[in-house]
């Protein structure tokens, strides 16, 4: 590929198109490849809204110049607390039901009992850190957080919640962006992490059974050995957990290749609010017996029950990777691009990610050790493109014939291919360091949406409209799944600036029949939004639901469904 790395470069000191296609057409195809099928496994940067809670300095924040600790906004007597960085937001917190117990010495003696003290944590300070979000927006006061080892623990623990009426919230990494593994007050953490093991790994299949507490890292590690990866790959795969990804229905970048967790997961164990065990641990790909009731749980947000283990299907790992880091001058080139991607590429396409002028500016100034791949000039938009197959040679000439029909229609105004596993790597940083270089400009107003692609840049401009000099929209995201991370950088947050901003943006994506939430979840900062991606019949149906998996209503209260909604059901 270094031929047509050369050759690119060339397009920019020629206007002659023809000359150049010329040119690429007659260059051999490369006899050398290179693969990073392990690629992110470099990477320290989570992707979309998440670094790596590896790397979050817990004294970072806390320690900036707006001052987060020194003004905290504390929610009644008990309850969660916002970070004054953060105030200026709309998430309206719930009153505490009154109808939950709070925790006595006869419960701790209890869970003691079960658990043993291994399992029962009152350390305050980690106690601090399970009740801090990874945005360090939100902050619980639970005393109290439970570490099972086994379904049976689980299963003991909500039946003893539940006859108590004590709210829980189940939490995995802790890597949620809309305070969904929190407790909101002083609901009991139950903790999975323990539960780490895996099971059995069929390696004619490729079928995998593991606990929910299993690190995504650590599973594509172990696939990795065996000739196989996960279906999804998130930048936070050194922390979350397969339990909490597929309780958020996690996307990620491989969701355009292998589509997302509904289709992968194949079963599921999962422990109801009264304890009752739910055996759906299938491992067949073809199951019709009845409702499929794993996918009441596939993003759920661990309020209908608490997944404890997980049966997935895993792709094979494949040799030939390839990454193109592109540039395009309007937003309808990049639409066009992924169309003629789709086509061209076929089953080799493995990625496809847009960055805009404002992010790539943004990333280049803000992180350190960064180069503009493309540095002789600016453009207005950026592309990933990766291809993932068996056939090296193949799958150079279909990339190869695709950049060069790119360029001769005018798509494309520059690109080049990575070369090796450290070139493509830093083509990843650039994408995936978006948000720490967001997080280092300021405050930022986050949206994760799901809209159709040919619409997704409209929101953009007209917010930039909206906004004027005020604040630097700043657009990145899955373009091949058509999820905009919309983010709104301004030096400080500002009510006036969050007045423009909402509800329009959740107006404008209803509009569109969008949704407010591609793939972060709901949690608490949207569960009051709910009705702009959904019916109020279908809100209530969801409500009924939850109602007949726990009437109690102790599993992450506050979260996912409008307190309104739940209070009427």
């Amino acid at each position: 590929m270094k031929y047509f790395t050369a050759a690119t470069r060339l397009l920019r000191h020629s206007s002659n198109r023809r000359s150049n296609l010329q040119l690429l057409s007659s260059i051999r195809p490369s006899s050398s490849g290179h693969s990073y099928t392990s690629l992110r496994s470099y990477e320290k940067f989570m992707q979309d809204d998440c670094f790596h809670r590896k790397i979050m300095v817990k004294n970072s924040l806390r320690g900036s110049g707006v001052g987060i600790l020194n003004c905290l906004a504390k929610f009644g007597s008990d309850g969660i607390r916002t970070h004054r960085r953060n105030l200026a937001s709309t998430t309206s917190i719930p009153e505490r039901n009154k109808s939950f117990a709070t925790i006595n010495s006869d419960d701790i003696s209890y869970f003691n009992k079960v658990l043993g003290g291994r399992g029962v944590v009152q350390d305050e300070e980690k106690l601090d850190d399970a009740n801090t979000d990874w945005m360090r927006k939100y902050k619980g006061s639970s005393k109290l957080m439970l570490q099972p080892r086994t379904t049976q623990e689980v299963s003991q623990i909500l039946d003893y919640c539940n006859s108590r009426c004590l709210a829980v919230v189940p939490q995995g990494g802790n890597t949620s962006l809309v305070g969904g593994s929190i407790p909101v007050y002083d609901e009991v953490i139950i903790n999975i992490g323990s539960m780490n093991n895996i099971l059995s790994f069929d390696k004619v299949s490729g079928i995998l059974v593991c606990e929910a507490g299993c690190i995504l890292e650590n599973l594509m590690s172990f696939l990795d050995n065996e000739g196989y990866i996960m279906p999804l790959d998130l930048g936070a795969k050194g922390s979350c957990q397969i339990g909490g990804n597929i309780s958020t229905n996690a996307g990620g970048l491989r969701l355009i290749r292998y589509g997302s967790l509904h289709g992968s997961v194949l079963g599921l164990e999962v422990v109801l609010a009264n304890g009752t065990v739910l055996d759906m641990l299938g491992t067949l790909r073809k199951d019709n017996t009845g409702y499929d009731l794993k996918h009441l749980f596939i993003g759920s947000e661990g309020s209908l029950g608490i997944v404890t283990k997980v049966s997935i299907l895993t792709p094979p790992k494949l040799p030939s990777v390839n990454l193109a880091f592109l540039a395009c001058e309007d937003y309808l080139s990049c639409q066009k691009i992924l169309v003629e991607a789709k086509t061209k590429l076929g089953e080799i396409l493995s990625a496809f990610e847009f960055l805009d002028i404002n992010a790539m500016d943004l990333v280049l100034t803000q992180l350190d050790g960064l180069r503009d791949p493309l540095p002789s000039s600016k453009h207005n938009f950026y592309v990933l493109i990766e291809t993932t197959g068996s056939m090296e040679s193949h799958d150079k000439e279909k990339l190869e014939a695709f950049l060069a029909q790119a360029i001769e229609s005018g798509l494309l105004t520059d690109g080049v291919v990575a070369q090796d596993i450290n070139q493509a790597s830093s083509f990843w940083r650039i994408r995936e360091g978006v948000p720490e270089a967001l997080l280092k400009a300021g405050a930022t107003y986050k949206y994760d949406l799901s809209l159709p692609p040919e619409k997704m840049y409209n929101l953009v401009e007209e917010m930039r409209q909206r906004l004027g000099t005020a604040a630097n929209v700043v657009a990145y995201g899955h373009l091949g799944d058509g999820n905009l991370h919309l983010n709104i950088s301004t030096k400080q947050y500002d009510d006036n600036i969050l007045a423009k901003i909402e509800p329009f943006v959740y107006e404008w994506t209803s509009k569109q029949r969008g949704s407010i939430s591609a793939e972060h979840g709901i949690g608490l900062m949207k569960a009051n939004k709910l009705h702009y991606s959904n019916s109020a019949e279908t809100v209530q149906v969801m409500a009924a639901i939850k109602k007949v998996l726990d009437p109690s209503g102790i599993l992450n209260p506050y979260k996912v469904l409008p307190n309104s909604v739940l209070s009427q059901s």
